[in-house]
């Protein structure tokens, strides 16, 4: 890439914050605005990294932290809901042999590594902040902010996740649709002994689990059917996630004897979304959940967005020509990589809504693992 270029990043995601780092690093102009005063430094409970998403942290240039910061782990557990372990899986591998099968932390502390790791690219950053995209042409977008400046900008990355206002803004009317389920999630203290993600299905939920995020944390979910949001409140989460998670054993009453503040509890709906034909207009592009999500149910989400920044990136920084051509070929490289993710994940979810006791669970999850292995 031989000429200057700037790049508006709206949103300070893990999507948005590694595209930021990606093309800083190549020299390019960012400016990077994010709608929440504090960065989301302090949102989400847990996640599970698994191999794909630590290659591209590696190239970010955070595994180190990532490393010390979290739990590393190579099997998961299948138990029933009195805690007996019933199988135990070997994880594969799908960022290579050189890094650990799955990683899990907490969200706060890979938010803030990213948000650091911005801030020595050297980017523009600009919290409590919001855009409007005022006008496009052949050469770039001019924008207004939410604070009454304006910007001119040779692409814009729309990184403003699942409800992304850029993504309607330039007329693509894709939405996220509810798969009928939701999930409660708590951070808790890390029982003796839990090493490794653990399973059960059945019982009062579809999925009770839990995942070590460091030496003396985990972050524990339980998955149920949705329920209006406006049936349940705020205040009566802890007690909610509480019925749900007593009737499992094993680790749970340990676990479930800390899910005691409802402000510590999240309830989210699962919800599902890929935008078709392409995830650009013009000079505006989508990466992340602004393009695509899927339910947990592989634990893929942030490995998809992470995946996107760095195909992206690496088309823009090595072409001088910013055009239909190279934005199209990024959505045709990602799309055969994101759409079977999605759909084994919103089938796995739909066996577990519908009872189907004979479905290919295994099959299904080490094909698309299987296929994670090759580069993005």
């Amino acid at each position: 890439m031989s000429t200057a270029r700037t790049v508006l990043v709206i949103g300070g995601g893990a999507a948005g914050n590694a595209v930021t780092v990606l093309l800083r690093r190549a020299g390019v102009t960012v400016d990077l605005i994010e709608a929440k005063d504090d960065w989301n430094a302090t949102a989400g409970s847990g996640i599970t990294l698994q191999g794909n998403a630590l290659r591209v942290l590696r190239e970010l240039g955070v595994w180190d932290r990532v490393r010390e910061s979290g739990f590393g782990f190579g099997s998961v557990g299948i138990t029933a809901p009195d805690g007996t372990v019933l199988h135990i899986a070997r994880d594969l591998r799908t960022g290579g042999d050189d890094l650990p099968a799955t990683v899990g932390m907490r969200r706060p502390q890979l938010q803030r590594i990213l948000m650091d790791a911005v801030r020595a690219g050297g980017a523009s950053v600009r919290l409590g902040t919001t855009a409007e995209i005022v006008d496009q042409d052949a050469d770039g977008v001019s924008v207004r902010f939410s604070d009454g400046s304006e910007g001119r900008y040779d692409l814009v990355v729309a990184a403003d996740g699942l409800s992304s206002a850029t993504r309607a803004a330039i007329g693509i009317t894709d939405k996220p649709e509810p798969t009928g389920m939701a999930i409660w999630r708590v951070a808790a203290p890390r029982p003796a002994g839990v090493d490794r993600t653990d399973l059960a299905y059945g019982g009062p939920a579809y999925i009770a689990g839990y995942c070590p995020t460091s030496d003396t944390t985990l972050y524990a979910y339980v998955v149920e059917a949705h329920r209006d949001r406006a049936s349940i409140p705020p205040e009566t989460y802890a007690e909610e996630m509480r019925r749900l998670a007593s009737a499992y054993g094993g680790h749970w009453p340990e676990i479930t004897a800390h899910i005691t503040d409802p402000a510590q509890v999240n309830y989210t709906w699962f919800d599902q979304l890929l935008v078709e034909g392409s995830w650009h207009r013009g000079r505006v592009v989508l990466v992340g959940d602004a393009a695509h999500c899927c339910p947990p149910t592989l634990a893929q989400g942030a490995a998809m967005s992470l995946e996107d920044a760095l195909v992206l990136a690496q088309l823009l920084t090595a072409s001088d020509i910013w055009d239909d051509a190279l934005f199209q070929a990024y959505y045709e490289r990602r799309v055969a990589r994101v759409r079977p993710v999605v759909e084994a994940s919103v089938q796995i979810g739909r066996w577990q809504l519908d009872g189907v006791r004979d479905a290919d669970l295994p099959g299904l999850m080490g094909r698309t693992m299987a296929m994670l292995r090759e580069l993005p």
